[in-house]
């Protein structure tokens, strides 16, 4: 669609068209048919989010992870205008641009995600140092840089982190990783974290615990600097240490903000009626404790949009997942692994009273078929009531269905009991052994822990 033909007002804007603000936008649609929608983005391409990471190394190249945001808003009769929001009137409520664009709304949906936290450290500013954003021109900078690059250190240990330095590892690069306290410290328990630690190690990622001084370097990075360990040679820096909430123009405009984005209710709706925020831009909730948790994901982001889109105009589905139960899955370096809910340093951390329940084994039976994996399941339950808090699981591929099953499970709020006695299919080729099957015999362990 062209600048020109953009309206002057619309019945819905976006702000955002990576996952969140895609899914809200097309939701709105499936909903609303007979509505005016417009998006707004500063991006004209957006990125797959989760799977950046794999732009350095399992991809052929950085359009393979293009989101087709386009042609899905093409398709749904959805405008779209590529143009930065510089300022939101709430009073008159209307969008302006940095293009010189006003546009009106009925109501407006915040989705201007986040961006990567880069350190004040010394050297820091050097070329090639480098953080990973979702912007594709920036990403295709680095590509092209790393190329030149033999000797790449990583500062970080959270996921991103961690699936960076596995897809450069593949490059042949020389890969150093950074960690102050432990992998995945903020993700998972101490024994899931060693599981990644050790293959990370073992697939040649020199991983360092350790704390960064400085970096070294004329115009471009030529090494780090480390308390302990002393100078590293690096000719590319790359930081993944968290990200922060684009929420300015949200506090620009006068909607309640904290530092960890834009406060919304459990319908996604701000201070102001009329402007709901989701993704990364607004204040995440955890679910068991209602306190901001500071995770951002493009699932919870997809979540808080469908509810946003179809609710739009009035509730017409009723939220029974008050919060983010936190979940997801990685895969790094040879090893799945998934979380949903909290994990036991979690719970122990907010005072619940706990017990657990363990189990191992093959995720096909027998075993022995080419593509089977062991797989290690740890459920968290209350000691009261003995609902589940949390899951982890670690193996092959099946992991993340397994997580996804024990997500629902934590949503409803399941007893040790009712997992114990699920009913579930299984075929030796697809899951594991019905008299093994990891989620009932963890279940089953928890169980022998209440009596």
């Amino acid at each position: 669609m062209s600048e020109n033909s953009i309206k002057t007002g619309y019945d819905a804007i976006i702000v955002g068209k990576s996952a969140g603000g895609l899914t809200a936008a097309t939701a709105a649609r499936k909903v609303y048919p007979e509505k005016e929608i417009l998006v707004i983005d500063s991006a004209e391409v957006s990125m797959i989010p989760c799977g950046i990471p794999y732009i350095f190394g399992t991809l052929d190249s950085i359009d393979d992870n293009r989101l087709p945001a386009e042609k899905m808003l093409s398709s749904a009769n959805i405008d779209l205008l590529i143009d930065e929001v510089t300022e939101i009137g709430l009073d008159c409520k209307t969008v302006f641009t940095k293009g010189g664009k006003a546009v009106t709304f009925e109501k407006l949906i915040l989705a201007s995600g986040s961006r990567p936290v880069k350190p004040r450290v010394t050297g820091c500013n050097l070329k090639n140092v480098m953080t990973v954003p979702k912007a594709y021109d920036y990403l295709k900078d680095m590509q092209e840089e790393l190329k030149k690059a033999e000797n790449v250190f990583i500062v970080g240990a959270g996921f991103i982190a961690l699936e960076v330095a596995d897809e450069i590892n593949k490059l042949g690069k020389n890969v150093s990783l950074l960690y102050r306290s432990r992998v995945l410290r903020k993700s998972f328990d101490p024994e899931f974290g060693d599981m990644v630690l050790e293959k990370m190690q073992a697939s040649g990622i020199r991983m360092i615990h350790d704390k960064l001084v400085e970096l070294k370097g004329n115009e471009s990075v030529e090494s780090v600097v480390l308390e302990n360990t002393g100078e590293v040679k690096a000719d590319m820096v790359i930081f993944s240490i968290g990200y922060q909430p684009n929420d300015e123009i949200a506090q620009k405009s006068g909607l309640k903000t904290s530092k960890n984005g834009v406060c919304t209710d459990e319908y996604m709706r701000t201070s102001h009626p009329d402007v709901l925020a989701i993704g990364d831009c607004a204040e995440p909730r955890d679910f068991f404790t209602g306190k901001p948790n500071g995770q951002m994901l493009a699932s919870t982001a997809t979540f808080e949009g469908r509810v946003a889109g179809a609710n739009l105009f009035g509730i017409k589905i009723v939220k029974e997942s008050k919060s983010n139960i936190g979940i997801y899955s990685t895969d790094i370096a040879g090893i799945s692994l998934g979380v949903a809910g909290l994990t036991e340093t979690a719970a122990l951390a907010e005072g619940f009273e706990i017990l657990t329940g363990k189990a191992e084994g093959a995720d096909r039976h027998p075993g022995k078929f080419e593509d089977a994996s062991k797989i290690s399941i740890k459920l968290i339950f209350s000691k009261d009531r003995g609902s589940i808090l949390g899951a982890e699981v670690a193996g092959g591929k099946s992991v993340g269905e397994l997580t996804n099953i024990l997500g629902l499970a934590v949503q409803k709020r399941l007893t040790a009991s009712e997992l114990y006695t699920v009913q579930f299919g299984t075929h030796p080729h697809l899951t594991a052994s019905p008299v093994g099957y990891q989620i009932v015999k963890a279940a089953e362990d928890a169980l022998s822990k209440m009596v």
